[in-house]
């Protein structure tokens, strides 16, 4: 598994368990979905992601294969 693929696995687990808690626990819990989405946005513009980074960490690697 590459970076790029286990940090939309994490982000998509996250956003589900965070609605799962906004629908059955608060509404409260909406405002971590809202701080996942605030994240991919920011680091769309600055190429740069904490959880990349711990993943490259850990041993993940890089996946340099290109859409075409």
């Amino acid at each position: 598994m590459t970076v790029n693929e286990a940090l939309r696995l994490i982000a998509g687990i996250m956003i589900l368990i965070s609605l799962l808690l906004t629908h059955y626990h608060s509404a409260n819990w909406v405002w971590f979905t809202a701080f996942i989405g605030v994240n991919l946005l920011q680091s769309s513009f600055s190429k740069w992601c904490l959880m990349m980074s711990i993943l490259k960490k850990l041993g993940l690697k890089e996946s340099h294969e290109k859409c075409s």
